[in-house]
């Protein structure tokens, strides 16, 4: 009896190395843009449970966060403070454009809150 041999081509494993190394390089640039994400998240939840009072003081307290963590894509400014019963709430939105190669290109809607709650679905 022969014994089958069985595996990958040699062109199977060139297809399947271009998909991993393409979806490794999406990564790559990707995962850069959650993770100032999820550091602003951090910083305003953070501030919201520091026990600042007014507007001024959450926009001055994020501006002395985001020069230490470097994180660019959002000031003060862009803030949104209110206040729901008596604790207050600090939300955000804004978007990334992730350049990938050529004119292909990943936008990226971020929003978050420090009460934990989402954007609406529109």
């Amino acid at each position: 009896m022969k014994r089958q041999q069985r595996g990958l081509s040699l062109i199977g494993l060139i297809l399947v190395s271009a998909i991993v190394i393409g979806v490794a390089v999406v990564g790559m640039k990707v995962v850069p843009s959650v993770i100032e994400y999820y550091t602003i998240v951090k910083h305003i939840k953070t501030i919201a449970n520091s026990g600042a009072t007014t507007v001024a003081e959450v926009r001055n307290a994020y501006e002395r966060q985001s020069t230490v963590d470097e994180t660019p894509s959002i000031t003060g400014a862009d803030l949104e403070v209110t206040k729901e019963g008596n604790q207050l709430v600090i939300s955000f939105e804004y978007a990334k454009k992730i350049h990938i190669a050529g004119n292909v290109s990943i936008l990226i809607d971020y929003a978050g809150s420090s009460s934990g709650s989402k954007r609406p679905i529109e």
